[in-house]
């Protein structure tokens, strides 16, 4: 099929010819596929069907090179429209039409039930509906960052307009100029519940003119009047296209029916259908290679991810002794360092009006191209960041701690299931925040990272294993969340006095830091915990005890080499600025179970949610002080 790249002013009547021919293809696609699965969604399908043909056979995407460098990008929010997804970019050569169909929705299959971001011609796996304007968006941006002269579509269901997330990716996708962003909604007025009218108004018009976007009208299933609508020449500000469609277009009993949105169609009823579209019915035979599909599957078509990194980590900051300082504060610094190491490849920064407060108010000034105001709007920010990351930027978002992942979690699940390459950087965790109290207090996000596997958590001692740690996660690959307090902390030193942190450290993932060495008791402690640790150890020492003290960084990441190193202690001990069932201790009990006959196990920390007051005085209600500690491994030792 002829590509035009959306540069002719019309679609030519040959390609209107094929792409039609491919739609009414597309709807027996659609229909077997759903009909062998017994589930999915076969009405938006149909009623988004025009624009994805359009989409994926106009716009610069190559069926060979689907991740080149500089393409197009097509973004479906509404995933569950994935049997259209799939009969349209199978029917253009991205991969085996017949394997969609044959293994929709089947285990093992690449096929799922919602679309996958590592299928060709796939950007971004979707279906938690509200989060793809987002997502659009932050790749606009990065694109356009990168001096890319691409468009990004992104086609979504009117229902999901609902969202309030989309009004906060409006709004920043005005204020940003994102003429490189053009905004679908198949209008088909209806979802789940019945007409959306009914379940929950909204005027869209209204809304995103009011917003700054430009608006177009027109018919969803006229290719040619679509075409028009969503072809980018011209265009100077962000726009929505209100695309008028049909549920189940193409079969006169599916047509208008909220029924069909996600209800696949028996096999009379299929029969029906294929009968009206004249159509060959094979059910029975595909649906006996689907039987055998498991044993037979051929190899995946899913593209390995591809993470952009900052080579050049700069050159680390030694804080000497003396110094008293905040971990945020350090972590501003290592920012700014990495990027005057890496002037050529900037890092795109994202605050939630906070800059002066998580401390990216430095490089903000000095590379205001750079940094993204986005306002309290974390959970657009956090979609938004985490999708900027995957087109090849790498992105911090720095916010409060309990903005940062305990408001934001779910978008931060969709990141980990898309593998993006964000970096958060969460300062006011723990009770350390103080005043600001319970609301504020962020004390079980090690537990929520925990249960996301592409995340990797450091909770650095001191500001020297912050910097490194900042270093470290510009440098690799992934989703990395560094968490920090707020109040100024000593430097972690060793015996001789030193900074433990110095210029010959490396922070390794995964690894502990043994402070210090004994043979009674370990203490294992996590983040501004560790400075309290350690003076309890001195504390134990002069009773006569022998203290080791551990300090853990990555608490969702702990070693073999670790867990072996506590099995002679007498008794172990984990202290923590954090809930204690959910975080270091919770983990650390988690891995002992397994292993069965270890010492036993005391887990201080968050206990019950903490009040207002100075940081030392909650630390004081939640037994964190250092004779408190001491005296829990007195008593603990009899």
């Amino acid at each position: 099929m002829d590509r035009t790249n959306f540069i002719p002013q019309s679609l030519p009547a040959d390609t209107t010819e094929q792409l039609e021919k491919l739609c009414h293809g597309a709807r027996g696609d659609i229909l077997k596929m759903t009909s062998l699965a017994a589930s999915g969604h076969p009405g938006g399908s149909m009623s988004s069907l025009e624009i994805f043909a359009l989409l994926w056979s106009q716009a610069n995407v190559d069926p060979a090179k689907p991740l080149k460098s500089g393409r197009d990008r097509i973004i479906v929010s509404h995933g569950h429209t994935s049997p259209g997804v799939y009969s349209v970019l199978g029917a253009l050569n991205f991969f085996n039409l017949h394997e969609a169909v044959v293994s929709f929705r089947l285990a093992g299959s690449d096929f799922e039930g919602h679309i996958e971001r590592h299928l060709p011609g796939i950007e971004l796996t979707s279906g938690n509906l509200g989060q793809g304007l987002s997502a659009a968006v932050g790749m606009a941006l990065a694109d356009r960052s990168n001096g890319i002269k691409n468009h990004i579509w992104v086609v979504a269901g009117d229902g999901e307009n609902q969202k309030g997330q989309i009004s906060e990716a409006r709004r920043f996708a005005n204020k940003y100029l994102l003429n490189n962003l053009t905004y679908i909604i198949d209008l088909n007025h209806l979802q789940i519940s019945g007409d959306t009218a009914d379940v929950m108004p909204v005027n869209l018009k209204a809304e995103f003119e009011a917003s700054g976007w430009d608006v177009v009208e027109t018919d969803g299933h006229d290719l040619n009047s679509l075409y028009s609508a969503i072809r980018p020449e011209g265009q100077k500000k962000p726009r929505l296209v209100l695309a008028r469609t049909v549920m189940g277009k193409g079969v006169s009993f599916m047509e208008n029916k909220a029924d069909y949105h996600g209800m696949a169609l028996k096999k009379d009823q299929l029969e029906a259908a294929l009968k009206e579209l004249q159509i060959e019915n094979n059910f029975e035979e595909l649906s006996e290679e689907r039987k055998i599909f498991m044993s037979s599957k051929p190899e995946s078509c899913r593209e390995e991810p591809h993470y952009h990194l900052l080579q050049n980590r700069g050159k680390s900051i030694t804080y000497g002794p003396e110094h008293r300082g905040d971990n945020r504060s350090a972590w501003g610094k290592a920012l700014v360092s990495l990027a005057e190491a890496n002037e050529n490849n900037l890092p795109l920064v994202f605050d939630c009006d906070l800059a002066g407060s998580v401390k990216t108010a430095e490089f903000a000034a000095k590379y205001p191209g750079h940094f993204f105001q986005t306002g309290i709007m974390e959970h657009h920010t956090a979609t938004m960041a985490g999708c900027a990351s995957i087109a090849d930027r790498v992105v911090f978002w720095s916010d409060f701690g309990v903005f940062a992942i305990d408001e934001t979690f779910n978008q931060h699940r969709l990141n980990d299931i898309n593998q993006t390459n964000l970096k958060v950087v969460a300062t006011h965790c723990g009770l350390d925040v103080g005043p600001d109290g319970k609301t504020h207090h962020c004390i079980k996000y090690v537990g929520l990272l925990r249960a996301l596997p592409n995340y990797r958590t450091i909770v650095p001692a001191d500001p020297n294993q912050t910097d490194r740690a900042v270093r470290h996660a510009a440098a690799n690959p992934g989703n990395y969340f560094i968490a920090m307090g707020r109040s100024k902390l000593a430097v972690i030193l060793k015996e001789d006095g030193t900074p433990f942190f110095d210029e010959n450290y490396e922070f390794n993932y995964g690894e502990a830091d043994r402070f210090r060495n004994g043979t009674d008791v370990a203490i294992l402690a996590m983040g501004p915990a560790c400075g309290n640790a350690l003076k309890a150890a001195q504390i134990l020492e002069v009773g006569g005890i022998s203290t080791a003290v551990y300090g853990v960084s990555c608490p969702t990441e702990l070693s073999e080499e670790l867990i072996s190193s506590l099995l002679n202690f007498k008794h172990i001990i984990t202290v923590e600025d954090h809930d204690t069932e959910t975080g270091l201790g919770a983990g650390l009990a988690l891995k002992l179970s397994e292993l069965g006959n270890t010492p036993p196990l005391t887990r201080i920390g968050v206990t019950h949610y903490g009040m207002s007051g100075e940081a030392d005085e909650l630390y004081t209600l939640q037994g964190l002080q250092p004779e408190q500690i001491a005296e829990e491994v007195i008593q603990k030792l009899g």
